[in-house]
């Protein structure tokens, strides 16, 4: 299918829009929509916020109803919906309007959609071409995309160490391995997380809140940790304000009461080693709308992670310093016995961000 140069340009107006989003609309994916006659944009819009109106609705209401959408294009970063949830369908909105061609970027992976409002479009004699821009489109949904087609969220780790790959002392004090700049960056990942992982190990030696800070956000992530045991202390500060989700491997009804109380909730999840059972944990993340996690733990829970094929992506901040062999690294995942079973990586970005390193990465 061929594109003009208007309809790319017009589709990453579209893109820039959805991204306006990134921290406000999940569950639901970041979408835009633009309406243009001519290669003129005459509306558009973005869905801003989980409940509120869509993309789509955004852009008509610029419009205006007297009918100056009839003709129109309408470029929309995702598949318009064909269903009701808790805003009726905007293939139907589209449709009413009179726009005569709509170009969407991607296909909508939600199976309560996957296709049906392209097909709706199209049954009343509408236009439609997809797949402009459909990587970028992608990369923006990718916490929703992995949720509707997998049943879990994409998870970044997040990991801050220094040169020679320590992340703490032998002590377990890691606070602060980088700069403020890279601490600054890495905020800007937790706000557009929905969840925030970690682990026991960390909440006993860093005391974190897990929150984000240093930039403005309409909300803060779910703070989660895994605490086989249930040790995690009362004043512990990542329960300061609820918000907060236990995941543990016992039964124990006295400290999961007291946690309550203090507005975290918990749940047991064992796995056959009586600790927690990773999958099952992000899997009902996913069930709960949670589309990206950021994990930000200890060597044991990082290892864990990745053993069991749960990482998505690495966000790898690196200063300039060295800490010794006796410090800790990033990840116990075992020892390897030969070079050919190193775990690759496919290397994204790599820019310097104030006086530290960042890299993100995917593995390969």
């Amino acid at each position: 299918m061929s594109f003009s140069a208007s309809d790319h340009a017009l589709m990453a107006r579209a893109l820039q829009l959805a991204a306006r989003g990134l921290f406000s609309t999940a569950p639901n994916p970041r979408v835009g929509c633009v309406l243009a006659r001519d290669g003129a944009i005459i509306g558009a819009g973005w869905h801003e916020k989980a409940g509120e109106p869509h993309a789509e609705i955004n852009a008509l209401r610029k419009v205006g109803s007297d009918g100056t959408a009839q003709g129109a294009t309408a470029y929309v970063s995702l598949e318009p919906c064909s269903h009701h949830g808790r805003t009726p369908p905007c293939a139907d909105a589209l449709i009413a309007a009179g726009v005569s061609r709509v170009v969407v970027a991607m296909q909508d992976p939600n199976p309560l959609v996957a296709g049906q409002g392209l097909a709706k479009l199209r049954a009343a004699g509408i236009v439609v071409e997809s797949g402009l821009l459909e990587n970028e489109a992608r990369e923006l949904n990718i916490g929703f995309v992995a949720r509707m087609t997998r049943g879990r969220p994409w998870l970044r780790l997040k990991v801050a160490m220094s040169l020679d790959g320590k992340t703490a002392l032998a002590n377990g004090r890691s606070q602060w391995i980088t700069g403020p700049d890279a601490r600054r960056h890495a905020h800007g990942w937790r706000a557009r997380s929905c969840a925030m992982l970690t682990g026991i190990g960390t909440v006993r030696d860093d005391n974190p809140r897990l929150t984000v800070r240093d930039m403005e956000t309409s909300r803060q992530p779910l703070r989660v940790v895994v605490d086989s045991r249930l040790e995690i202390a009362p004043d512990a500060a990542i329960l300061a304000g609820g918000n907060c989700l236990i995941a543990c491997a016992v039964e124990n009804s006295e400290k999961a009461a007291q946690l309550r109380a203090l507005g975290a909730e918990v749940i047991v999840l064992p796995n056959p080693q009586g600790k927690v059972d990773l999958p099952a944990l992000l899997r009902e993340l996913g069930r709960r709308g949670i589309n990206e996690v950021m994990a930000e733990a200890g060597l044991k829970l990082n290892g864990s992670l990745l053993r069991e094929g749960l990482v998505d992506e690495l966000l790898i901040y690196q200063a300039p310093v060295l800490l010794g062999d006796a410090a800790r690294g990033m990840a116990d995942f075992g020892t390897l016995a030969e070079l050919a079973a190193a775990q690759r990586l496919n290397i994204l970005e790599c820019r310097p961000v104030g006086a530290d390193f960042f890299m993100r990465a995917r593995l390969g």
